[in-house]
């Protein structure tokens, strides 16, 4: 691939092109808003110019509900050899396209499982797919061409190809992406008129569960409007083990000794099962989970306190495999979460007090 388009220059379409443009390829940035394309261009992403000629790809980065009418112009137009888009709903958009009557040869619909809280320009990178699954929906009708064209463009962007159907995907990320999304946003809107002495004991936990409702209202309401009936489907198993839970909370205030066993039962049986699913999310680089020991450190809120504790631990000889702070409330300090294989953990803590760090059990 020596030359590509993308249409639509926000967090995914223009972190696309500042991929393939530090590859090599010549990129050009197309937007319904120019000044979007022209900071992309700024970014580094590529030229706003339209191409003069046909090139190798274009890539389509534009919300799932004008994905097809974007396609079709673009086909009409004849301006690449190759068309993809990279939207986060597949089975719509393709039979959108079926319904106006696109020869599909040159389009294969992908998507990859990559993004930000923030959206724009502005929140590109690079390296937003690396290590990243992007998943490949091929039709029978796909040209093998467009087919290894699109898989240049994951080995360019350093992703991982995943094959799937269309609607097999839309299942999918109802599961994964789209119901935890609204699922987040349910639970932090419960803080919107929370009384200020309860929002002041927010700790990690609720930091973790309403971190993606940071995101774009808008955009995920183009999201969901082009999957509603498999996040419905999601939504309606969570419901009702939310009535099955609150119910059971219930019997727990109850006088019933029976009621109250019941309950707990219940209680136990969800919070098991969210540990075996838990248990199922893929683990770092998509490998198998691990199961790692937490070395919690007492740290001051100073500059480049961070950096002294991860380079006392490489002079330990220990990898961080991850890692998280729970800042404290009203004082500039918080608790980094060190997080290493069982056996580094007590060599990890030893060399770390040895230091003068003080460590919490």
């Amino acid at each position: 691939m020596r030359t590509a388009v993308v249409i639509g220059t926000g967090l995914v379409g223009t972190s696309a092109a500042l991929a393939l443009a530090g590859r090599g390829v010549h990129v050009h940035l197309l937007d319904h808003d120019p000044a979007s394309a022209r900071t992309a261009a700024a970014l580094g992403a590529g030229t706003d110019e339209a191409p003069e000629g046909r090139v190798d790809l274009a890539v389509i980065a534009v919300p799932p509900a004008h994905v097809a009418s974007v396609l079709a112009t673009a086909m009409r137009d004849d301006i690449a050899r190759g068309y993809l888009d990279v939207a986060s709903v597949k089975g719509g958009p393709r039979r959108e396209l079926e319904a106006l009557g696109v020869d599909l040869t040159p389009y294969i619909g992908t998507h990859p499982m990559a993004g930000k809280e923030r959206s724009g320009p502005l929140a590109a990178t690079a390296d937003l797919f690396e290590g990243r699954p992007w998943v490949l929906t091929p039709t029978r009708d796909t040209d093998t061409e467009v087919l290894n064209l699109a898989l240049e463009l994951v080995a360019l962007c350093r992703a991982v190809p995943v094959v799937m159907d269309a609607d097999a995907h839309d299942r999918a990320v109802a599961l994964v992406s789209h119901t935890p999304q609204l699922i987040s946003s349910m639970v932090a809107a419960r803080l919107e008129e929370a009384d200020e002495t309860a929002v002041r004991l927010c700790g990690q936990g609720i930091r973790d569960v309403t971190r993606i409702a940071a995101s774009d209202p808008r955009m995920w309401v183009e999201i969901l409007s082009a999957n509603p009936g498999p996040v419905a489907d999601v939504l309606a198993g969570v419901a009702a083990d939310l009535d099955e839970t609150v119910q059971a909370l219930r019997s727990l205030q109850t006088g019933d000794e029976h009621k109250r066993r019941e309950g707990t039962d219940s209680i136990e049986d969800v919070l098991r099962r969210g540990n075996a699913g838990r248990v199922r999310v893929p683990g770092k680089h998509g490998a198998a989970p691990a199961s790692y020991e937490i070395v919690a450190v007492l740290i001051s809120d100073r500059p480049g306190e961070l950096a002294r504790i991860f380079a006392d631990a490489g002079r330990a000889g220990i990898n961080v495999e991850d890692v998280r702070i729970d800042h404290a409330t009203g004082q500039q300090a918080g608790l980094v979460q060190l997080m290493v294989e069982p056996s580094a953990a007590p060599v990890l803590a030893t060399a770390l007090r040895e230091r003068g760090w003080s460590i919490r059990q």
